[in-house]
């Protein structure tokens, strides 16, 4: 992985993404979230991905290496952090009992690291050019969104899957801001993480679902815009 990292650093984040979405997929649809299977899957790529910064001694590079120390400015990114309980605006109601509710609920979990890593990190990074940063910028909110048709493939409906693509969208251009102006990955995980995570205990509310969905656009755009307007440097 070093070598091919080296020599194309967009390459290799690309095959990451596409190993994740294949593999993920793949065991998604054939055994679902909340198998033992998806998250020894996870797990793999977890540990793999960390195992390959660790070595490398990338942890500043991929914002490991601590927390922002300019959160201040970034408003302690409360906008992000109201949007991440949202799938339990509309109550707690596990649908998943014992060890399935324990196996997706790590899954979750997991899924906003590895997701974080690869889309945030591996690919973002590999793009951003001072000059060029709004392009990176783009292709990694893209990629995160679009990437969320691989649902397709586990038998979800085309119109729900064009939603979350879009709720995806509007996440990924806040996560990324967020990195981008804040220089550390781990809000983005912790914010990921929850998202996820929760889903698993919403209750199913149509109503409360389409304010969410309207309140994530909406803020995605109000905060990307605040944070793109921020130096890239803390004055201070």
């Amino acid at each position: 992985m070093r070598k091919l990292y080296e020599k194309n650093e967009i390459l290799f984040a690309v095959l990451w993404i596409v190993a994740y979405c294949v593999i993920l997929g793949t065991v998604r649809g054939n055994f679902g979230d909340a198998s033992i299977y998806m998250l020894l899957a996870l797990i793999l790529f977890t540990a793999g991905s960390l195992a390959f910064v660790k070595a490398n001694h990338l942890e500043e590079k991929y914002g490991l290496a601590g927390w922002p120390k300019n959160a201040k400015r970034l408003l302690y990114f409360l906008p992000m952090w109201i949007l991440a309980t949202g799938n339990i605006w509309d109550g707690f109601a596990p649908s998943l009992r014992g060890t399935e509710l324990l196996f997706n609920t790590l899954s979750m979990l997991l899924v906003g690291f590895v997701e974080e890593m690869i889309f945030r990190g591996f690919l973002f990074k590999a793009m951003l050019k001072e000059d060029k940063a709004i392009v990176a910028i783009i292709v990694s909110a893209l990629t995160f969104g679009v990437g969320h048709i691989v649902n397709l493939l586990t038998g979800q409906a085309t119109v729900e899957t064009l939603i979350q693509i879009v709720f995806a969208v509007s996440w990924g251009f806040i996560l990324t801001m967020v990195y981008y102006r804040g220089g550390s990955l781990f809000p983005c995980i912790i914010a990921h993480s929850v998202i996820d995570a929760l889903s698993v205990y919403g209750a199913d509310n149509e109503l409360a679902d389409w304010i969410y969905i309207g309140a994530t656009i909406v803020i995605a755009i109000v905060y990307s815009l605040y944070l793109a307007k921020l130096p890239a440097e803390d004055p201070a």
